[in-house]
């Protein structure tokens, strides 16, 4: 990063120029030992030619998030200033829309500020949950301890999603290329195919018009399809951000076949490993139920979880409303009712976290096999079709010689 400064020198003369720093902070500690007095200092932006900024190309990932975490209370438990740390995290990271915030935060803990104080100003990246954990350690005095608590909990959560994701990647290339296959063969192959078909002037079966009709839509309106299925999807995404709809369709998930336990398990347990986690910081109840609600995912949990906290201030059991809700398995809502009578939600909670990932594991290996075969169906029965309506008219003209 380039910086425009102008101050005085060792001799009082009036000096400007530019410096090359990766911070604000550098730039400022090398004019102090060159024995430049500054008197102003400012990043020039400037780009490289035909460079690109892209900021959905450079968003920040969970997997930096929890290196960012795992080496920052690597550095901590060192017993490294936190300022040096945040310094040295700055060459370590390759996401460049991070390492600039990492930036600005050690400018800012450099400045006097506490570090949750400075990760809160950069809410896109780092959610209440991780400011929370870290307001918490820094009011214990146990900040190296919370990191690498926060740290351990992170990576749980990103190696979870991973196995999920990993395990529905072949299927939905599988389901892809059939798509992928369909079409080509409907817009290349098929109009060839059955031009034969038309020229010999006969009554074609049912199926077989079906496909030609099929066949020229996709030819003739292919931009129109296009425009709708992208309208559809920007549509279907804005619809979801008003109150409302967004509930009714977070309920229906949880209503679906098949699908709908494993969304349920995946929410539960990102409330039980988050509230667990807060808990264990040192984090009141209510609040913690108040962060972990902007976390589930959910609106139906989200409402469920609210109307706990506010009962919870009222002084009411942390396990009341859960005990009457449908989605909520009764095993959690006893759980968590022995966990505040003994004193020892936290534990309960991670014990409910390790059991709902195991079943979680369990439900998505189920659902590859019960996935595996039903691709196969469908694609015999597509291919079966089309052959069908190629193959019954020809069938007919052999016939009738």
């Amino acid at each position: 990063m380039m910086f425009q400064y102008r101050g005085k020198n060792k001799n009082g003369e009036d000096v400007e120029g530019f410096i090359e720093a990766s911070n604000k902070s550098d730039a400022v500690a090398t004019l102090s030992e060159q024995g430049v007095a500054i008197l102003f200092l400012e990043a020039q932006e400037h780009k490289k030619a035909f460079e690109i900024n892209l900021p959905f190309l450079n968003r920040v990932k969970t997997k930096d998030l929890v290196l960012f975490s795992r080496q920052l209370a690597v550095m901590t438990t060192a017993t490294l200033p936190i300022v040096q740390s945040l310094r040295i995290l700055i060459e370590q990271t390759d996401n460049e829309n991070l390492k600039s915030v990492i930036s600005e935060i050690g400018d800012d803990v450099e400045g006097g500020e506490r570090l949750s104080n400075a990760l809160e100003r950069h809410s896109k990246i780092f959610s209440p949950f991780f400011v929370a954990m870290v307001r918490s350690g820094e009011t214990s005095g146990s900040i190296d301890r919370v990191l690498n608590y926060l740290a351990d909990e992170q990576e749980k959560d990103y190696a979870l999603v991973s196995k999920i994701k990993g395990a529905m990647i072949y299927p939905a290339f599988i389901l892809a290329a059939l798509g992928g296959v369909g079409v080509v063969m409907m817009v290349y192959v098929v109009p060839k195919i059955t031009s034969i078909l038309v020229e010999t002037g006969g009554e074609l079966p049912f199926a077989t018009r079906a496909l030609i009709g099929t066949s020229n839509f996709l030819v003739t309106w292919w931009w129109a399809i296009l425009i709708f299925i992208f309208g559809l999807f920007f549509g279907f995404k804005y619809i979801l951000r008003q109150e409302e709809p967004r509930k009714f369709w977070d309920r229906l998930k949880l209503k679906l076949p098949v699908f709908g336990s494993l969304f349920q398990r995946i929410y539960i347990v990102r409330f039980t490993r988050s509230m667990g986690t807060l808990v264990e910081g040192g984090v009141p109840i209510t609040i913690s139920l108040n962060i972990v609600s902007d976390i589930v995912g959910n609106a139906y949990y989200k409402d469920l979880i609210d109307r706990t906290a506010r009962d919870v201030q009222d002084g009411n059991p942390i396990a009341t409303l859960f005990l009457k809700s449908k989605e909520i398995p009764p095993m959690i809502a006893h759980m968590l009712s022995v966990g505040e009578k003994t004193g020892r939600i936290s534990d309960v909670l991670n014990k409910m976290t390790d059991f709902y990932s195991r079943e979680i594991e369990g439900l998505v290996a189920n659902l590859i096999s019960l996935i595996e075969p039903m691709i196969m169906v469908i694609m015999g029965v597509g291919v079966g079709i089309m052959v069908a309506a190629v193959m019954m008219p020809m069938y007919n003209m052999s016939s009738s010689f």
